[in-house]
């Protein structure tokens, strides 16, 4: 359906003309003689704050009436924004609505894929499923259909598939975006044979009021009439009124419980190609037992681990004979092992070693000395690492926690001693469950009940929890997110479905490790769990310079994923544009910039970029200086060796009010006279190129409040010349100088 703006009335907004700007030059095309301050351009009356505005005069009652506003569709959906008098067009149907033009985005869902995905359909599901659908029709009773359900059920997996069973082939299916404030009837979109979905989940900005559901009983008629519905799943903590219920069109049904575990865990692993993993799976009552129970995410999420149990067996396999180990920890782990370690609740065990705290090391006590548990923990992220590496680790943790580490055997010892009193490293390592072998490495093949200590810590000792942050921090050997330390700070920070923990780290670490807090936030905003917080966290960021770097990083990586939701990209322009408008730092808007540069190649940002420069032209403030430096940045792009922004056939951006704009401000004349420069020397050798490219710039370089900025320009372009041997910078000159003030005026002055 294509968004139609009809407004015949008005014209389109338009930048200052060529012709307005002439009024600054004189007949010959070069500067003015305007010598005496106060003197008003040639046919135009200077403007006072006396000048008093006549009211429009009331239409004459013989005058003819006015010609209706009529609009002619050139297809059978067709949006037209104002209002139409006549629609001209065979019109299957009119729906008359007062509608927001922002409306809310979504990504298209490929029915076969949604039919394909592992789907379990328990009694109760099957029971909720013949509620809302119509046997008669096989399709839903009514066009809006509201599922309650607890958080992590599993609500959303049920809505899509019955939108793809249920809904005509040719009906398009979205799963939407809900990047609101409130929920507004005015934000849904609406099409003809589309059936939308939509998650209610945000503790704010997803409340349900009485208003909304009102309002979405009349939207159901609209989408009856084009054949289209909407699926919308609200967290049970959100649907509190005891008024909300069913209305005219709208049908609420309640999903109490998520489907059984372990069904759940042996769909998602044959459809993953585990199916052998399903058998072992059968033999392990231990490993199967702790699946009952489990909410529809959390089974997703063991599916998950027994398949990377999986893949660590294989990967361990292979490495075997690289490896060797001696002592009672020698013998490698089995699959079964693997996985009784992935799927267990280690909670008991870990009760044991976090237990009373002793001071020093005991056989018969499972309790870890506080040096120990420090130790763990480093095995945990680690994993696999020279013993130099671990013990310093392991040293930084307890540092960061405040402990002192100076008496982990006798009172009054100085630290050599007290390390030489106690147990050697091998010989703690060995006591938390970790191996050292021939080349001194130690390896902790033991990535499951690594992820269990840390959520057990980081569950248990809520004052740990920022040095804990801090720690994992420094242990980052960079900032990818397949990083060990990078992911246990991805899970932790948003582990019980908040963004708080996202919050602290941004305060400890933002100036210091701007793209580590990057990446754990880009985990954070592709969680579907607790994206649009992470997203709000960003927001607030963004306007604060010691956040910027992040923000900037983060965007950055979004907007450079091809395959990124459009939702998402829009959200990354959004807060990149904020950061723009909120920093005046100088270190700040050069990272903008080059975030820009980057992006600007990918025609799709470049497209986003040109939204920019639209909404800066169109004076609109938040996009100000942010349309500046998208327009700086547009400079850059090539096609077939030509700037891109040259081309004539361009109306989208004003080039002359932009160029001039950008010269005539001190914050951006000598990155945008660099840029020309380029276009400049890019051009020169193509004579009809090189002419075109200057006859642009001529105007928006005569205007007023011009001829310092022109000046520095034509000695940029000093050493230039064109493919007959002209000099760029000598043609410019004459163009711009009337050839009486030539001599006064002549190239070689400086007035810098």
């Amino acid at each position: 359906m294509s968004d139609v703006p009809f407004d015949p009335t008005r014209s389109h907004t338009n930048p200052p003309t060529d012709d307005a700007r002439a009024d600054h030059s004189n007949g010959s095309g070069s500067w003015l003689h305007r010598l005496r301050p106060g003197t008003g351009a040639p046919g135009r009356l200077d403007a006072s704050t006396d000048d008093h505005v006549p009211a429009p005069a009331p239409p004459s009652p013989d005058a003819a009436p006015a010609a209706p506003r009529v609009y002619e569709t050139d297809g059978t959906a067709t949006n037209v924004f104002g209002n139409p008098e006549v629609v001209a067009h065979v019109v299957e149907q009119l729906i008359l609505e007062t509608r927001k033009r922002d409306l809310l985005e979504g990504v298209e869902q490929r029915r076969e894929q949604l039919l394909d995905q592992p789907f379990v359909r328990s009694e109760h599901w099957e029971t909720v499923w013949e509620q809302i659908i119509n046997p008669d029709t096989d399709r839903p009773h009514q066009p809006v259909i509201i599922i309650v359900a607890p958080r992590s059920c599993g609500s959303t997996t049920l809505a899509l598939r019955l939108l793809a069973e249920h809904t005509p082939h040719t009906t398009t299916v979205v799963k939407l975006d809900a990047d609101w404030q409130a929920p507004s009837k005015g934000r849904l979109p609406l099409e003809k044979a589309h059936a939308y979905q939509l998650d209610l989940k945000h503790p704010v900005n997803d409340q349900v009021s009485i208003d909304f559901l009102n309002a979405l009983s009349g939207h159901a008629a609209h989408l009856r009439d084009c054949r289209s519905y909407l699926a919308l799943t609200v967290a049970q903590d959100l649907w509190k009124d005891h008024r909300l219920s069913d209305r005219d069109g709208i049908q609420v049904v309640r999903l109490d419980e998520a489907p059984d575990g372990p069904e759940v865990v042996k769909a998602h692993l044959d459809a993953s190609g585990y199916g052998q993993l399903v058998t072992s799976l059968h033999s392990l009552p231990k490993a199967t037992a702790s699946l009952r129970g489990l909410t529809a995410v959390a089974a997703v999420r063991a599916a998950r681990a027994a398949a990377m149990a999986w893949r660590e067996h294989v990967h361990a396999a292979s490495e075997r004979p690289l490896v060797q180990t001696d002592g009672e920890h020698g013998t490698p782990a089995t699959l079964n092992e693997r996985i009784i370690a992935a799927l267990t609740d280690w909670r008991d065990e870990l009760d044991s070693r976090f237990g009373e705290m002793s001071s020093l090391h005991a056989h018969d006590n499972a309790s870890l000395t506080v040096e120990d548990r420090c130790l763990l923990l480093a095995l945990a992220v680690q994993q696999s690492a020279p013993m130099p590496v671990v013990a310093r680790s392991a040293a930084a943790l307890l540092k960061a926690i405040g402990d002192n580490p100076d008496a982990p055997g006798a009172a009054g010892l100085s630290p050599t001693l007290s390390a030489l009193a106690g147990r050697g490293m091998r010989r703690r390592i060995q006591d938390v469950g970790g191996q050292v072998d021939m080349q001194d490495t130690v390896v902790f093949d033991r990535p499951a009940y690594g992820r269990a200590v840390l959520e057990y810590v980081w569950d248990n000792y809520d004052v740990l929890r920022k040095p804990l942050l801090t720690w994992l921090v420094a242990t980052t050997q960079s900032a990818d997110p397949e990083d060990h330390a990078v992911a246990a700070l991805a899970e932790l920070t948003v582990r019980h479905g908040t963004v708080d923990y996202l919050t602290t780290l941004g305060e400890l670490v933002s100036g210091s490790h701007p793209r580590v807090l990057g990446a754990v936030m880009e985990s954070a905003v592709r969680n579907e769990h607790v994206g649009r917080l992470a997203w709000e966290a960003l927001y607030g960021w963004a306007e604060k310079e010691s956040y910027a770097p992040a923000v900037i990083a983060l965007c950055r990586r979004i907007l450079e994923d091809s395959s990124v939701a459009t939702s998402l990209a829009k959200r990354a322009m959004v807060r990149l544009r904020r950061v723009a408008h909120r920093n005046t730092a100088p270190a700040v808007v050069s990272q903008v910039q080059a975030a820009y540069d980057a992006l600007v190649q990918d025609p799709t940002v470049a497209q986003r970029l040109v939204g920019e420069v639209q909404s800066w032209q169109e004076g609109k403030v938040p996009s100000a200086r942010s349309g500046a430096l998208a327009f700086l940045a547009l400079m850059t792009v090539r096609r077939d060796g030509t700037p891109w922004l040259v081309d004539s056939a361009r109306t989208d951006i004003d080039m002359h009010r932009a160029v001039h704009d950008l010269l005539s401000s001190s914050r951006t004349a000598a990155e945008v006279t660099s840029r020309l420069t380029d276009w400049i020397r890019a051009c020169a050798d193509d004579p009809s190129a090189y002419t075109q490219l200057r006859d642009l710039l001529l105007p928006a370089l005569r205007g007023h409040n011009m001829f310092a900025a022109s000046w520095k320009f034509m000695n940029e372009l000093r050493g230039i010349t064109t493919a007959e041997g002209v000099s760029v910078a000598d043609d410019f000159h004459n163009h711009l100088v009337d050839s009486r003030l030539r001599p006064v005026f002549p190239l070689e002055t400086s007035l810098v």
